[in-house]
Formats: C-alpha cells, structure tokens, sequence
C-alpha cells in the first residue's frame, strides 16, 4: 500500500490520531476549534491531526522553555512537539476485544483503512500489544494470498 499516488496511502495518511501538544504553540488554536487563539501545552482533550501530519509534529524536536530563573530560556534537550496517542480504533476496548474473540470484532465499523492505521502506527509505537495483534493480521493476509496463489496455479495445471 505504499506509493506517492496510492489512493489507499493518501486515504490512511488522512486519519485522524489524537495529539496531546508539549509545548505552548500561538496561533494554532483553529485546530482546536480556537480561531485566533494559542494551544496550551497538555491540552485536554487531545487534538486530532490527520496523521501525516501528526508524525510529521512528533519526530520534530524544540528546545523547550525553561522553567528556572537562569541566564538561558530554553532548556538544552530538545523536546517533541506532539506526543501522539493512540487512535480509538487501536485503543484498549478494540484490543481486547480482538484478543477475546477476533471474529466478533467488526472492523469494516473502525474504520474502512483499520489494517492501514495498524501498519502505519507500528512503525511509530512501540507497543508490544500492537504488534502482537498486527502479527497474527499479517499472517493471515500472508497465509490467505499465499492460498489463492497455490489455488491459482491448480488452476492452471488442469
């Protein structure tokens, strides 16, 4: 599913990941529903970026304000901007869920682009829950292409 002109890229680039802001950000407050107004630091409830977006904000490193009186403002370890939360159709209750009894889980109802957030989010979290469950979806879509290849080339023995 990767490709710059892949629908199915643009599609899963475009879902919304809640972001909790590390640092003070003024003029931004139109993504919090604020026009004119600043994002407060730890905002709650987080915001939801699209999640090209979002990665794009949480790998970028700031120098964060200082909180002590010394010469220098800033501290000298930079800081993300962005911390990013897990979506609600990755969160604990879908989790659990799957892990109960996979086929009760509707996952057309998550969202049509679930497996695409899945992959996507693997390669920025690094939850052991998350990869666990991404690893048996991948072995069966493995397994079941593997299948209609196998299928496909009896197929064409007859």
């Amino acid at each position: 599913m990767s490709g710059y002109y892949s629908i199915d890229a643009i599609l899963t680039d475009a879902q919304k990941v809640p972001c909790t802001f590390e640092l003070d950000v003024p003029g931004l407050g139109y993504l919090d529903d604020n026009a004119g107004g600043d994002i407060k630091a730890h905002h709650t409830p987080p915001i939801p970026l699209p999640l090209w977006l979002a990665e794009l904000l949480a790998l970028q490193r700031f120098p964060a304000p200082s909180t002590s009186t010394s010469s220098s403002s800033y501290t000298t370890t930079p800081t993300a901007l962005i911390t990013l939360d897990l979506p609600e159709c990755l969160g604990p209750r879908v989790m659990n869920a799957l892990k109960a009894d996979a086929k009760s889980v509707r996952l057309r109802e998550l969202g049509g682009y679930w497996y695409a957030v899945l992959c996507r989010v693997l390669e920025l979290f690094e939850e052991d829950e998350l990869v666990g469950v991404g690893g048996v979806f991948r072995a069966t879509h493995d397994s079941s292409k593997a299948m209609r290849v196998w299928m496909g080339e009896l197929k064409r023995k007859r």
